[in-house]
């Protein structure tokens, strides 16, 4: 989850992209300009605009051929599991492919034809997680232009052809708190081999600084002045996404604890229940992980501590928080922008 940090002297104006399973969150930050006015947009994530792409193939019966990237999964690989189902073809390259599954053999068995290039008569579907002509399309009537800086926050499970993608990208966090879990070392101008996704990122977009979700989250919820106002004591800063849970003891500089689950599968008694005992440094990683999560790591001194008081929360399944009396981040005023607001954060230090 760390990489050495290489911003520029000279804040440049950024393009800021929080890839979610529901939405995209942009803001293209101005550093002559007040976040306020920023140009803001939330969109349908691409793996939504992609699923709904897939459905309307299905609907006219017309084989489909995947190109372009990796992309994250969910709703665009239940659409295509639909369209199989259906009895219609699916085609696919090597790069698209691996969206589905790290192993390819997987991918053949769910019955995806893997090719180098499209059969006759198939609907191409670019895949990938940032489709930067787009925007730019949409913006350009507003004279709205896009710089060439970016920062990318998707969520990175690893590359993990034989093993529990889950338990693989759990550990990434546990190596990140074995070397200090700070806070300026969440994100990577050079994504190590294994975080695809992220590579992915960085060849439709180069040179992007490129960080996990939930680590934009914790940064943007950092910069609500109540939240930045209670590291020293030390605090919870909690993401309800649409679909992963993250919670991170953060004290001082440093983060201390992390957990992390599927928010479909919290109830508003377990996460509290969960909070408690993470707090404490008694909630085990083997019971997150049964529960279908993907673990909780404390480090040993949690136990000792009388901190982590106060609980802060951010993400747009906020609601599941919201009977029991934590504190609702809103970092420049837009819940919505906080991966954003992380990832200027992370780009610039200028916020």
């Amino acid at each position: 989850m760390s990489s050495p940090n290489k911003r520029s002297k000279q804040p440049t104006p950024t393009l800021a992209i929080d890839v979610g399973g529901g939405t995209q969150d942009i803001l293209l930050w101005q550093p002559d300009t007040s976040i306020e006015n920023c140009v803001k947009l939330v969109l349908p994530s691409q793996t939504v605009v992609v699923a709904n792409r897939i459905r309307r193939c299905t609907s006219q019966g017309v084989p489909i051929f995947l190109t372009g990237n990796l992309m994250g999964g969910g709703a665009c690989v239940g659409a295509l599991q639909e369209h199989l189902h259906a009895g219609h073809p699916v085609y696919a390259e090597v790069g698209a492919a691996l969206t589905i599954y790290d192993n390819l053999d997987r991918v053949r068995d769910l019955g995806v034809t893997v090719v180098e290039k499209p059969p006759p008569d198939t609907y191409p579907v670019i895949m990938g997680d940032v489709d930067h002509a787009a925007l730019a399309e949409a913006l350009a009537p507003f004279e709205v232009e896009l710089p060439d800086s970016y920062a990318v926050a998707v969520q990175d499970h690893g590359f993990s052809p034989h093993g529990s993608n889950r338990l693989f990208r759990f550990q990434q966090w546990r190596d990140f708190l074995g070397r200090g879990g700070r806070l300026d070392q969440l994100w990577y101008q050079e994504p190590p081999d294994y975080l695809t996704r992220m590579q992915a990122v960085q060849r439709d977009l180069p040179g992007a600084l490129v960080m996990d979700t939930g680590a934009a989250a914790i940064l943007g919820a950092l910069c609500d002045p109540t939240a930045a106002n209670k590291t020293q004591e030390g605090l919870v800063v909690l993401n309800l996404g649409n679909q992963h849970a993250v919670a991170s003891l953060v004290l001082d500089s440093k983060i201390v604890g992390i957990y992390e689950h599927h928010t479909g599968f919290l109830t508003v008694a377990k996460l509290h229940d969960h909070l408690v005992r993470f707090r404490l440094g008694t909630l085990s990683d083997r019971e997150v992980f049964d529960d279908q999560g993907h673990g909780c790591v404390t480090l040993p001194e949690v136990k000792s501590m009388s901190a982590f008081s106060t609980v802060v929360v951010t993400g747009p399944q906020r609601h599941l928080a919201k009977s029991l009396g934590y504190y609702f981040a809103v970092p420049y005023g837009d819940m919505m922008l906080s991966g954003c607001f992380g990832l200027i954060r992370a780009a610039t230090g200028a916020i």
